[in-house]
This record gives C-alpha cells, structure tokens and sequence, in this order.
C-alpha cells in the first residue's frame, strides 16, 4: 500500500514493457537533479573500478542503457538496450551480443543483470567477447538487510528471491518475470558453481554503494520525491558518516568480472 502511495502518477499507469515508459522515465530524470546525480555517481564508480583491475583495449559497451546511460558522463561508450530508444545507439540483447571475439576491454550493466531469462548465456558471451584483462562491470540490487527487506515489496512486476532453485527466470517481457536477488544467487549463493561453470572469468571484487540515501529521498524513477533538492548535499554527509554500515543498509551493490 505505501509503494502504491509513493509510486509517481505519471509512471504508475504505464505498461512496464512499451518503450513509453523509457518516454516517460527521461521526463523524470529530467525533472529530478537529485536522482540524475545518483546515476553519474555509478557512473564515476563503474570508471574508477575499470581503471583499478581492468587493463584491456577495445570498445566499452552498456546494455540495458535506459534513461541513464554511460554515455551521458562518458561519450566513449556504445550504449545500447533491447528495447528500441532513439536515443541510445543500437538493440543488443545481451544474452547474443553482436561483438566479435576479445574486441571489448568492458561492458557495463546498470540494474539489467537481473532481467536477464539466462544468465548463464550472458556470462558465456562474455568469455567471448571480452579481451584478455577487460571485464564487466554490474550495478545489481543488494542483498543486505534492508535490501531483502525493501526489495520484495518495491516492485510487483519484480521478485527477490535468494532462495531461487535455479538461475533460469521465465521472462515475459523486458521488464517483467526479474529476480532482484539474482547477483546474490550468482556471484555470492552459487559462488562456486560460477567459478566451476565460467572459468574464463574471474570475480575479483564486490562492494555495496553508499548513496543509498539519496536513492530512497529522490524517489528513483517510480517514487515521488521525498526531500528538496537543495537538501542532496547533507545528505551525502550522512551517507558518508554511514558508510562503514553500508554493508547493512545499502540497496546496490557493484560486481567486477575479469577475463582471465
């Protein structure tokens, strides 16, 4: 009941899978500095930590670009999505990526991981078309406390599930048919079945985000705003004053893939 009081009036009536509602979205990111700030904060992220253990030469690529895409804060970057959007530069389904063996040195992925029916056949992509020493880099829903709490309850046309018998999730459109808890189930549940399954990559780092915060206060894309802009700088104060808990109360986590 309080997801659906919260939920912005404008995004609430719209079909989770017609590309009105990336429409839609871009009017909101537009309207909202705060939640814009939020997406080049990963942005910075997903660039220090290419540049902290990745070390190949290639293109960079994003799928599942949305509304927020790399390209906005760096222009390098081939930006595409599987749902058509003028202004992102191609369709990629990212389970059949159109890129030619060892010619990407990264792939980023904000929040699409989860969306995906088969990972598996994402992750064997990837040992394809990464070069040796590039990687992947995924911005995924976390799977702390206040994650497991929150997530099952934010969306009804997604599910968190850490206890999923299996990595395939049934898909019926874009947006629909996601477990949110799917990083946990790949990278952390069945750590070792990854590293038995894909051994060209190597997981070499992840970490919990700290803007959480301000995540919550600007509503996202869905939500309604809860605090005036003008408000944004105290709160990166208290989320670096917090910081040494984001283990506990942080709602993204960050997952570096390596190509060996």
């Amino acid at each position: 009941m309080l997801a659906k009081l919260l939920q912005d009036p404008v995004v609430g009536t719209l079909p989770h899978d017609e590309r009105a509602r990336l429409d839609v979205h871009r009017s909101v990111l537009e309207r909202k500095p705060m939640i814009r700030e939020v997406f080049v904060d990963f942005h910075r992220l997903f660039r220090d930590l290419e540049r902290k253990y990745l070390e190949a030469s290639g293109l960079a690529v994003e799928v599942g670009a949305g509304v927020a895409p790399m390209r906005s804060s760096y222009p390098d970057v081939l930006c595409t999505d599987i749902v058509h959007d003028p202004n992102l530069d191609c369709v990629v389904d990212a389970q059949r990526l159109p890129f030619a063996d060892a010619s990407v040195r990264v792939l980023y992925a904000q929040n699409s991981f989860h969306h995906l029916p088969d990972p598996a056949r994402f992750l064997r992509e990837l040992e394809r078309v990464l070069a040796p020493k590039g990687g992947a880099l995924l911005i995924e829903p976390y799977h702390g406390p206040v994650a497991s709490f929150v997530y099952p309850r934010l969306f009804a046309s997604e599910g968190f599930d850490k206890h999923a018998a299996d990595w395939i999730q049934p898909a019926t459109g874009p947006m629909h048919g996601a477990n949110q808890a799917q990083s946990y189930v790949v990278f952390v549940r069945d750590r070792a079945k990854f590293d038995t399954t894909f051994p060209g990559l190597e997981l070499v780092h992840q970490e919990p985000i700290g803007n959480y915060i301000r995540y919550v206060v600007s509503g996202g894309l869905n939500f309604r705003q809860l605090a005036p802009d003008w408000a944004a700088g105290g709160l990166r104060g208290v989320e670096r004053a917090l910081a040494p808990l984001n283990r506990f109360f942080a709602l993204h986590h960050v997952v570096v893939l390596r190509k060996r």
